[in-house]
């Protein structure tokens, strides 16, 4: 199912820690004075203990995967999509830097696997943060537009200005249906299929990226399982491409027990699971705390809808940008485990990182 938002009818603040209240989410659409199917949209902070919010739009626009068509309309007024849409100026002056430097980034790096071999936690994922300047604001509906089209398997998303293309469902729950499909081990593409394939034939044969992978899986199997009578994930994880770079991915299904709970519950079990925090969590949040230096903001947090029945669907905020005015701000991060080279991890995010500033970045 596919949706996008426009005009805001309501916006619902969700006060710190979010995790803990996201039931006021629910309440709120419940009394919702409205038609059955309305929704809310929401780009949750990576940081549990943040406060965050949802929107709800005055108009919905739904589209399902048999083709079926509605909106879905709170508010008065015209839909935005009924007219010319305004031009949007390309910049023509743009910079672009690393708000830590690479060696010092590297130096983390080595950080983290002196503390991963000393046998303090097992994995943990530290991300690098890069910010672009334009002469002119950067339009989020410009780049959503640009990120479906180079993205078209991908979660996209463009909620209060963060937008992104993420690989990765982090759950969805549609009736008595859940599925989540975790994300964990990478390996870079190439664009040319004979040397993309034995790379993801390496993939699958890396005992090193499998442990890791398993690790992820195992989290979100247990997280789900107490709320489901059955649930069950594939045996053989798949090579999934994402732009530059493909990851193992396995998905995980199961059937929710009575009574079933909201999606945003299911959310707040998962968040964040290893593929973006490490293993074990407490341990691998502290240590990400101590050595990324610069906050996540929304990204690698939970973005997607909820419905007033709790059905709804998440994303890993991944592959993401934070656009404010003329400004943006992006992240990409690794995985770092006891073997780890801090070379071949930069070399990792700048790859993830140049796919998106190649979408943003349009003179």
């Amino acid at each position: 199912r596919e949706l996008w938002g426009l005009g805001c009818a309501q916006r619902v603040q969700v006060p710190a820690p979010w995790v803990d209240n996201l039931d006021v989410v629910g309440h709120a659409l419940a009394a919702f004075d409205g038609p059955a199917d309305v929704v809310a949209f929401g780009a949750l902070p990576y940081d549990r203990d943040s406060a965050a919010s949802f929107v709800v739009p005055e108009i919905t626009h739904v589209r399902t995967a048999d083709g079926d068509r509605w909106q879905v309309v709170v508010g008065e007024g015209e839909d935005p999509d009924s007219g010319p849409m305004p031009g949007v100026r390309a910049p023509s002056e743009i910079t672009v830097r690393s708000l830590v430097p690479a060696e010092q980034w590297c130096a983390a790096v080595e950080a983290a696997r002196g503390r991963i071999r000393d046998g303090e936690l097992v994995k943990v994922v530290l991300s690098r943060q890069i910010e672009v300047r334009a002469d002119v604001d950067f339009d989020a509906a410009t780049l959503y537009n640009r990120l479906r089209e180079v993205n078209p398997a991908a979660l996209c998303f463009a909620v209060d200005g963060f937008v992104g293309a993420s690989p990765e469902l982090l759950v969805s729950r549609l009736g008595e249906t859940v599925r989540a499909q975790p994300m964990a081990g990478t390996t870079r593409r190439t664009g040319h299929p004979e040397v993309d394939q034995r790379r993801a034939g390496e993939l699958l044969a890396s005992a090193k990226n499998r442990t890791e992978h398993q690790i992820t899986i195992d989290a979100v199997h247990d997280a789900l399982l107490g709320w489901c009578s059955y649930l069950d994930a594939e045996p053989v994880p798949s090579v999934v491409p994402a732009g530059p770079v493909q990851h193992l991915a396995t998905l995980v299904e199961g059937h929710l027990s009575s009574p079933q709970p909201s999606v945003l519950e299911l959310v707040a079990a998962l968040h964040p699971t290893p593929a973006v925090g490490g293993h074990p969590t407490e341990p691998a949040l502290e240590l990400q705390r101590t050595l990324e230096q610069s906050p996540r903001g929304r990204y690698a947090g939970p973005v997607g809808w909820v419905d007033r029945s709790g059905n709804g669907a998440f994303a890993v905020g991944i592959r993401s940008v934070s656009l404010e005015g003329n400004r943006a701000s992006l992240h990409a991060g690794v995985g770092v485990v006891a073997d780890s080279d801090p070379d071949a991890e930069l070399a990792e995010t700048r790859a993830k990182a140049q796919a998106l500033l190649s979408t943003l970045v349009r003179i």
